[in-house]
């Protein structure tokens, strides 16, 4: 039968109360100063160490990062390391010149003191500030419970403290447990999961969109595994929760149609290959290169630096232009008009060199000019040309090429036609005028 949590309680608080008292004997006493003197030490010798330390660390540009970042930690515990470094040499000494029992405190705080270095410089490898505090304070408080002997007191307290749901008991160490378990689990997985991606992601044999696949199911089976076998180890029936699971699963179907509908899509896109990591797509008024396929969206990353998450389900139910889908080559047209009095074989071959000459245009894919049309006022062609690099811009080797036919036709004497109009104003004050000049000289003849 567990005992109640008064019970508990009362015989901490007796536990408490003899240890107090312990501390008025003489040598118990003692430890207590010595500890404390020790302690004022470490604090004195800080405030002449830690600076010149950390001008020291300051000049070490050439380390590493693991380095310098427990160069860093050192600093910061420099207070707990002088007091390590100090108090168990003193403890062995005493040891030596008087009864080892004199020395018992000493020992005791000298290991609680060591525990929290360690844990604090073990706790440094979290890159997570607020998992790594976290850690920290329970490795601490866990580390003084088990060097006081009061572990068993402690979780019998939180164990007394339960609630029953059905025929279930969750008390507060069952919670404690399972967050402990499920996080180190956690923390395992996410690191097999980023050590497997990054594995995968090297491997060339492996096409982008299986890698992205690939790398999303190992996600999905480590975590799944980490969450069942945390709950499994802590206690909880797994029964009850497939039931749960399935009523919450059911609901989830109808509230959020729209975020399955993005994952099921996501899951296609994969499949199918239809878009993949690095290929340049136009949805609307979007174009850009596809970044990161994310199980929700399709990041897709523009030449003006804006990123645009578009959800799975537009890229399976829209249109959507695929420019590298099967190869990189992409074909762009741009027209223009010359005048009528201009050779058109002339403008042809000026045109395709003008092309040809730009950098980004390919030679063994030649550019071609073909008349399209006789204009009101010019004859109108069209000049194709091809691209292999589309991530690098549309618009800017259009304008190239347009550059390029300007110096071109300028220097063989090719003009661009432009529509001209002539504007009569009926109503002028000077043709007024002169008519009403013209009139006063025929009266005046006429007077003669």
């Amino acid at each position: 039968m567990t005992p109640a949590p008064e019970d508990i309680a009362l015989d901490l608080w007796d536990q408490i109360i003899v240890f107090a008292g312990s501390l008025m004997r003489p040598w118990n006493a003692y430890q207590v100063l010595i500890a404390l003197g020790i302690l004022v030490f470490a604090l004195l010798a800080r405030r002449y160490v830690a600076p010149r330390y950390h001008d020291w660390l300051r000049a070490r540009d050439g380390w590493p990062t693991w380095r310098m970042r427990f160069g860093i930690v050192v600093h910061r515990r420099m207070t707990l390391i002088l007091f390590v470094a100090t108090i168990w040499p003193v403890i062995w000494i005493m040891r030596e010149v008087t009864w080892p029992s004199r020395t018992y405190l000493l020992a005791v705080i000298g290991q609680m003191a060591f525990a929290w270095l360690v844990i604090a410089v073990l706790a440094r490898f979290i890159g997570n500030t607020f998992v790594r505090g976290v850690v920290r304070t329970a490795g601490w408080v866990w580390v003084t419970l088990s060097l006081l002997n009061l572990t068993d007191e402690t979780i019998s307290i939180l164990d007394s403290l339960a609630v029953h749901l059905g025929d279930m008991r969750l008390s507060v160490w069952m919670v404690i447990q399972a967050i402990a378990i499920l996080g180190a689990l956690f923390f395992a997985a996410r690191f097999i999961s980023i050590n497997s991606a990054a594995r995968i992601r090297r491997n060339d044999d492996i096409s982008p969109s299986m890698q992205v696949l690939a790398i999303k199911f190992l996600q999905v089976l480590l975590f799944g595994a980490a969450f069942f076998i945390g709950l499994r180890v802590v206690g909880v029936d797994l029964t009850g929760l497939a039931v749960l699971s399935g009523a919450i699963g059911v609901g989830l179907g109808f509230g959020l149609q729209k975020v399955v509908s993005n994952l099921v899509s996501g899951v296609i896109i994969l499949l199918d290959k239809s878009i993949k990591p690095g290929d340049v797509i136009s949805l609307g008024e979007t174009f850009g290169w596809i970044e990161q396929l994310g199980a929700r969206y399709v990041s897709v990353v523009t030449r003006d630096g804006k990123e645009y998450l578009i959800p799975n389900e537009d890229l399976i139910t829209g249109q959507v232009v695929n420019w590298s889908h099967t190869n990189a080559f992409v074909r762009l047209d741009i027209y223009f008009g010359t005048a009528y009095q201009d050779d058109p074989h002339l403008v042809r071959k000026v045109a395709i060199d003008a092309a040809s000459s730009v950098k980004r245009v390919l030679s063994f894919r030649p550019p071609v000019c073909h008349i399209v049309g006789f204009g009101d006022s010019s004859v109108d062609y069209i000049l194709r040309f091809w691209i292999d690099d589309p991530t690098g811009g549309l618009t800017n080797i259009r304008g190239n090429v347009y550059l390029a036919l300007w110096d071109a036709f300028r220097e063989h004497g090719i003009s661009i036609p432009f529509p001209q109009r002539e504007v009569r104003h009926l109503n002028d004050p000077r043709d007024m005028a002169e008519q009403a000049a013209k009139a006063n000289e025929t009266n005046s003849e006429s007077e003669n």
